[in-house]
């Protein structure tokens, strides 16, 4: 008989066995089975009745609040009110994506009708994105909701007509469990197809989830070891599939001389906010600090590691990421030749850690020192010049964001470091902190490889493009076009005979 698997308190490292047992092959063959048969469904589903499923989603999630939070900080470490926020913010994405599907403008819906053009006669040509199948979601270990079984992953697939089987996290099962119930229990109610929303839970699952031929598209948050061998295993499939991995990021922030002139205190405090919120483990973490060399950045410094000092030891996730953290700061000092600021202190219960400081001159920066820390550790890196800058930045592997504090009259160093950034960061957030991604139709939450593998988002309305592909009909009956297609009036955007045509009334 197979062993259930166990969970880990990590602010005590107490161990207590879940009842969950892992997912074995037929288990994982049922519920990729079942996704298809539910596509047959969804694929064909109204926007109408998509919408009403997204926000059913939303409305369960609400149900199951309590219960949710319940079991999230007693596997996550994370506080009762972060965790409560991130409900909120898996509920909005739902209903966001609800509005989405709607408007109906993510399907890019595109008319050229036949007729005669410069290049003599064309046929009837019409456009649009449609469902592209079952997608497997990866849970991440740092969000047990915005980012796991009801996150933006599942959502964004889900608001494309896609269903979705999810791997829960090892470090939160009961936690995926019962949020898989919220979602699963919304949908009975709602109508919706069995097989929508499916689960699997352990390492061999999801390897074989990945590798199932029914499975068209994977979503990912985690390590770069980890994204790296799921695409091992997609490229050995007789059919290779798209994978949307989001895997590193160091998030490099630039502190100008004239920024710190004006709000050096208010730097401080917000960089040290950003680097220790959550215990350090957000993926858009800035772990890399440049500040200039001299008096001004002194002071700056010597305010970080104030605050560093009079900091207590936070609750990391779990016990894998406690050891890598210090494992990683040894690395930093020893292989990257970074300079400790402050004693390394660790809590006397479960899986807990000081805030790290570490400084080192851009002179002697290399690819050694630019090691994501996954934890409340930030490396100070001191320049002289614009070009020490874009030399660190180089160097650095590219990242989710890249931040700029200039004063106002800094235009044109402003202008040069910006164009320093473009290159290395899917964000460029100016004289605040990239940490908070907002939940909108801009936010652009990806970036060059390593930080992710496309040029797609995972947050924000957008990132539901990585879930649908293009579809042509060419001369096409009217009876075998979708709704969103047919001549008329439409309640969506579309492009006709090259012009832009908004639905009435708008």
């Amino acid at each position: 008989m197979t062993a259930s698997m166990f969970t880990t308190d990590p602010h005590t490292g107490d161990r207590r066995d879940t009842g969950i047992i892992p997912t074995d092959a037929a288990g994982v063959i049922a519920a990729t089975t079942t996704a298809a048969a539910a596509f047959a469904v969804t694929r064909a589903s109204s926007r109408t009745w998509r919408a009403g499923l997204l926000r059913a989603l939303a409305d369960g999630l609400e149900r199951h609040r309590a219960a949710l939070i319940e079991a999230a900080v007693a596997e996550t470490g994370l506080t009762a009110a972060r965790l409560d926020g991130e409900v909120s913010r898996s509920a909005f994405q739902f209903r966001l994506f609800a509005d989405a599907v709607q408007e109906g403008g993510y399907i890019e819906a595109i008319i050229d009708h036949a007729g005669t053009t410069e290049l003599g006669p064309a046929p009837d040509v019409r456009r649009m994105l449609v469902p592209i199948g079952p997608v497997a979601v990866f849970g991440a270990s740092n969000f047990p909701f915005a980012f796991s079984v009801v996150g933006g992953d599942t959502a964004s697939a889900l608001a494309g007509g896609n269903p979705v089987v999810v791997k829960a996290h090892s470090s939160h099962l009961v936690t995926s469990q019962r949020s898989f119930v919220a979602l699963a229990e919304a949908a009975e109610r709602y109508g919706a197809p069995t097989g929508l929303i499916g689960i699997v839970y352990g390492q061999q699952a999801g390897a074989l989830l990945v590798a199932d031929p029914r499975i068209t598209a994977v979503g990912f948050t985690g390590s770069l070891a980890t994204g790296q061998i799921l695409q091992e295993i997609i490229a050995a499939r007789e059919a290779p599939i798209p994978f949307f991995g989001e895997l590193s990021s160091v998030n490099p922030l630039v502190i100008t001389t004239g920024a710190l002139r004006e709000r050096t205190a208010t730097i401080a405090a917000g960089l040290f906010a950003s680097v220790t919120g959550s215990a350090g483990q957000l993926c858009t973490k800035p772990g890399i600090a440049l500040v200039p060399a001299g008096a001004a950045g002194d002071v700056l410094v010597a305010a970080v590691v104030a605050l560093a000092e009079a900091s207590t030891p936070q609750t990391l996730l779990n016990e894998r990421i406690h050891e890598a953290f210090g494992d990683i700061r040894s690395r930093l000092v020893h292989d990257g030749r970074a300079r400790p600021l402050i004693a390394s202190r660790s809590g006397e219960n479960g899986f807990s850690r000081s805030a790290e400081v570490l400084e080192i001159d851009a002179a002697a920066f290399s690819s050694a020192a630019a090691e994501e820390a996954f934890g409340p550790l930030v490396l100070i890196v001191r320049y002289e010049s614009v070009s020490d800058v874009r030399a660190v930045l180089t160097a650095i592997p590219h990242s989710l964001t890249a931040t700029i504090h200039s004063a106002p009259a800094e235009d044109v160093q402003r202008r040069d470091l910006t164009d320093a950034a473009r290159d290395v960061a899917g964000r460029i957030v100016y004289d605040g902190f990239p940490t908070g991604v907002r939940v909108s139709w801009a936010m652009h939450h990806g970036g060059p490889w390593p930080a992710t593998n496309t040029q797609h988002t995972s947050v924000g309305v957008t990132a539901i493009r990585r879930f649908l592909r293009p579809l042509a009909w060419q001369d096409a009956p009217t009876d075998v076009l979708p709704e969103e297609l047919r001549d008329g009036p439409a309640a969506l955007p579309r492009r006709v005979d090259g012009m832009l045509v908004l639905p009435p009334g708008s």
